[in-house]
């Protein structure tokens, strides 16, 4: 763990708390906030000082909706090396810690990639962001994200109590069930569509209730998104076919929304985009002809959903499903696209997230007590939220980043 104590000066805080910049000085010792002070800190009380006159600093970002391991055609993902893909997650995962996205909670992935990394960067090994994992996507046969190879088919009640008992003996975080199809699959694959059966969904959740698991909700249609509301989903992903009943249902109940806007609004192609940084993100990502058509279909009912959930109070995360390392930064961008205020956006990506992964109380705001995980910008966010790339530091846990090489579009 970091020792050294180091003195931020001159430091306009933005967070969750502070909805205007307020100017405070900031020290950090041994990985954490230890004092938040309007006076000037002096040298003498620290190894270094770092004079941030006119800079910004909010808490480090988070992607709550990643696939570690992602980066190649689904196509070619199913014969892969479980070697290739282990080493390619870790890779995300640094290169995304060097754009200020400092914790990722990952929904699914293959062999447990996810826990061995989590420990790894746990361990001190190597500098990483923290993360909060799921262990496999647990779909039915004929289920969704089969291409993906992240995917468990499950059938039957005793199935889904072996393989959810399995996930937890391997050291997940929580347990992701796929309900419904999504926006990319095979014909059979559409959202509208529940897959579990009742006895099962029943038996995955009563399980995860009695040892103490949290259920992650992949559901895109209403009959999905009712089911995973009622039986007690922790949070609801996706949620493309939101209705004002769902929105009611989620506000009047304890799950979070992680929307994903970016998986329907940067998968519709170039033509869609608006400025360099996204065109140049969907020109380097493109996807199936059949499946961009898709995307844009849903894509207007997507926002309308999110508008409606925003304005009814529903307790909202962020999270891109879309490849790292930028996905939260696109994220934060469509959710301010699509409704929120820059302030309202920047809360969901850090305090919002940190509560989505049970961690508020060390992550997500700039207060005493809390780990360091602090970006300094050297514009200000609430004036324009495409600010959070204008990098002059990253912090994790008290420790710099290095991020003058950071990630190009390849």
């Amino acid at each position: 763990m970091e020792t050294e104590v180091y003195a931020l000066n001159g430091a306009m805080i933005v967070d969750a708390l502070n909805p205007e910049p307020v100017p405070r000085n900031i020290i950090v010792e041994s990985g954490k906030i230890v004092d938040i002070s309007t006076q000037p800190l002096k040298s003498d009380i620290a190894d270094r000082v770092f004079d941030l006159s006119g800079k910004y600093v909010v808490p480090g970002l988070w992607d709550v909706h990643t696939h570690i391991g992602k980066g190649i055609p689904d196509s070619e993902a199913q014969e892969e090396m479980l070697s290739q893909r282990t080493i390619r997650a870790g890779i995300n995962c640094r290169e995304a810690l060097k754009l200020g996205i400092t914790s990722l909670r990952v929904v699914g992935e293959k062999e447990f990639i996810d826990v061995a990394w989590k420990n790894f960067f746990n361990s001190g090994a190597i500098l990483g962001p923290d993360l909060y994992t799921c262990g496999w996507f647990i779909t039915t046969t004929a289920g969704h994200f089969l291409k993906s190879s992240c995917a468990l088919e499950v059938d039957g009640v005793t199935e889904y109590r072996k393989v959810i008992r399995d996930q937890m003996k391997h050291g997940v975080d929580f347990i992701k069930l796929n309900l419904t199809g999504g926006v990319m699959g095979p014909p059979w694959d559409k959202m509208p569509n529940t897959f579990p059966m009742e006895d099962e969904m029943k038996t995955a959740f009563d399980l995860c209730a009695q040892r103490g698991f949290k259920v992650v909700a992949h559901a895109g249609g209403k009959d999905g998104i009712i089911k995973a509301i009622n039986y007690g989903a922790h949070t609801l992903e996706h949620g493309y076919m939101l209705d004002d009943e769902c929105v009611e249902m989620l506000a009047n109940s304890d799950t979070y929304f992680v929307p994903t806007l970016s998986l329907t609004h940067m998968n519709r192609g170039p033509t869609y985009t608006d400025n360099d940084f996204e065109n140049n993100w969907s020109i380097n990502n493109p996807i199936d002809e059949e499946y961009r058509l898709r995307a844009v279909d849903a894509a207007k009912g997507h926002a309308e959903g999110f508008r409606k959930a925003l304005k009814a109070g529903v307790k909202i995360a962020c999270g891109s499903d879309l490849d790292l390392p930028y996905g939260a930064l696109l994220e934060i961008a469509m959710m301010v696209k699509c409704g929120m205020t820059s302030h309202q956006a920047i809360t969901a990506a850090t305090l919002t997230s940190a509560e989505v992964c049970l961690a508020d109380a060390e992550y997500g705001t700039i207060e005493t007590g809390k780990f360091a995980d602090i970006l300094v910008l050297n514009s200000n966010p609430l004036e324009d939220v495409d600010n959070l790339r204008d990098l002059n530091l990253v912090f994790k846990k008290g420790r710099i980043v290095p991020i003058d090489s950071s990630p190009v579009f390849m």
